[in-house]
């Protein structure tokens, strides 16, 4: 332990060295730790973390007698060493050879922006998010980060700015006895699933498996379930970020607890690197059954309200989703042209129960209009992942735009049908979770992140040919508008076209949460490090 030292450290240290980084990852995810945090509390008001790769001995003396003065700041850090030899991953400057790969690849979308960073740091552990601060902040460079890159509006790509790719922070680690999990935020819900799956332990990862964990779950996160288990951002216990300053801080709801609650919605405007989240976990559903019936696009209307009514009084396990399609399969009895899809699933504990779930869906009364009729089948978490995986592929070119709005599924979906009837692209749609997130306040408390309306969608432009961007592009646009005539629609932050408007980010929250990440992020990031929100 060290007292403070006048000009460098105006806190007490206390110094813990290990033999290896897996050993140090080991103590900072015990339970020893964790009872070593909360016998302190009784001494401490706050601790923050910092992991040091080279020697601490340069900063502290260990040697009885030695002296507590630290040593010239020159030299201390890595001395002798380049900026780019002091990571573990690597640094990339604009016109270096691997330079272009690495911008592409931080896009999962094969649209990319054409915006460019200066400099793109792939972080090879937690201490390299820490160093690329520092080199940023010396370099006067402004800093964005990425986990998976599924953003639809690229806003990991910024001009001129320090890219921290964490691609590399891929940590899936449970610990089946507390039913928790830490993860990295590039951490994929494909890679949770199958580190769950030995023990019987579920999470509500985002639909599409190859989405990290980290700006979903820093956006709120609607995913499998949410009815149930809430936006996922409802589990994460804790976080470990490494703040505008550079210090590495451990975050929840009675430490930084503010830090906390932005974390938990704010999306790609949150003022911090997250490089870990203690997750809780949730056993997994013994029955998942799945069921759907496709209309023509002219049954939109009556379907959308019957669905609507029936999911309102179904039990919150089932998750139910209206989708509009711009093309379908021809039958004997229909051509082809837009369809409506209608899809029920449900997560139970055994398959009566999840039989008597779907029960009112198997009932619906325009059975008989369908085009084609799936009856409920088993399936798995996993098995929804692959098939939604299989849905979006990352070689195609993508554009998005989402919607909370106070008019009914009937309204907003017969405002649509037009719409995808005439997209440019057969494999354009709009998705429309029924109640996408559960409304039980214990489930949204203590989070920036809220539902903004009776209804919500998402309209996604689909495409392959470069030189289709413009019209795809003009229809996204021209579609929400047809959805959203007033203006005065809510948005989902991780999903939202944020160059359709400058009001759209704050659009996305509820007023009061707006301006509490407007005042945290002053406090927090009082020079501006991070970039806020993309803007026309």
């Amino acid at each position: 332990m060290f007292r403070p030292v006048e000009g460098v450290q105006e806190h007490w240290v206390v110094v813990f060295r290990f033999d290896s980084r897996e050993h140090l990852e080991g103590w900072l995810a015990s339970g020893a730790r964790g009872r070593l945090l909360e016998e302190g509390r009784a001494y401490f008001a706050s601790y923050d973390v910092r992991q040091v790769g080279s020697a601490f001995s340069g900063w502290f003396r260990f040697d009885k007698g030695a002296r507590e003065a630290a040593p010239p700041i020159e030299g201390v850090m890595m001395p002798g060493r380049s900026r780019a030899a002091r990571f573990e991953g690597s640094l990339l400057r604009r016109g270096d050879d691997a330079y272009e790969c690495a911008r592409t690849a931080a896009v999962w979308n094969g649209l990319t922006p054409e915006r460019f960073p200066d400099v793109i740091v792939r972080a090879g552990s937690e201490r390299d998010v820490a160093e690329a601060l520092a080199y940023a902040r010396s370099e006067g460079l402004r800093v964005s980060t990425r986990s998976g890159g599924h953003n639809w509006s690229g806003s990991q790509l910024r001009d001129g700015s320090l890219l921290i790719d964490l691609a590399g922070l891929r940590r899936c680690d449970v610990d089946p006895a507390s039913a928790t999990a830490t993860v990295g935020p590039a951490a994929t819900g494909q890679d949770l699933v199958a580190a769950l799956a030995p023990y019987e332990l579920a999470f509500p990862v985002g639909h599409c498996p190859s989405v990290a964990v980290g700006g979903f779950l820093l956006s709120g996160g609607l995913g499998w379930n949410s009815r149930a288990w809430g936006p996922s951002c409802a589990d994460v216990l804790e976080i470990q970020v490494v703040t505008a300053d550079g210090r590495t801080l451990t975050c929840g709801e009675r430490e930084h607890p503010d830090l906390f609650w932005a974390a938990r919605g704010a999306g790609p405007g949150f003022f911090a690197v997250v490089t870990r989240f203690r997750l809780r976990l949730h056993p997994r559903p013994g029955s998942v059954l799945t069921t759907g019936l496709t209309f023509p696009a002219a049954a939109t209307g009556a379907v959308a309200a019957w669905a609507e009514d029936v999911a309102r009084e179904l039990p919150v396990n089932v998750e139910t989703a209206l989708v509009l399609t711009a093309s379908g399969e021809p039958t004997a009895t229909v051509p082809p042209g837009p369809r409506l899809v209608l899809r029920c699933t449900v997560f139970a504990t055994t398959h009566e129960e999840a039989r008597a779930a779907l029960s009112p869906v198997e009932a619906c009364p325009f059975a008989d209009s369908a085009v084609s009729r799936q009856p409920a089948a088993p399936t798995s978490i996993a098995r929804l992942n692959e098939g939604a995986g299989a849905v979006w592929p990352s070689a195609h070119r993508y554009a998005a735009d989402t919607l909370w709005s106070a008019q009914t599924y009937e309204t907003q979906l017969t405002r649509l049908a037009g719409a995808v009837a005439r997209a440019p692209s057969a494999k354009s749609l709009v998705l429309a979770p029924v109640l996408p997130v559960s409304e039980d306040p214990a489930l949204l408390r203590n989070m920036a992140f809220a539902p903004l309306g009776e209804s919500y969608l998402v309209c996604y432009a689909v495409w392959d040919d470069p030189a289709a961007d413009g019209a795809n592009a003009q229809w996204l646009r021209e579609a929400m508008a047809s959805a959203d005539p007033s203006g005065h629609g809510g948005h989902y932050v991780a999903e939202a076209d944020l160059e359709a408007g400058a009001d759209r980010a704050r659009r996305s929250y509820a007023p009061a949460a707006w301006d509490r990440l407007q005042e945290l992020k002053a406090a927090w990031d009082p020079d501006n490090v991070f970039h806020s929100y993309l803007a026309p």
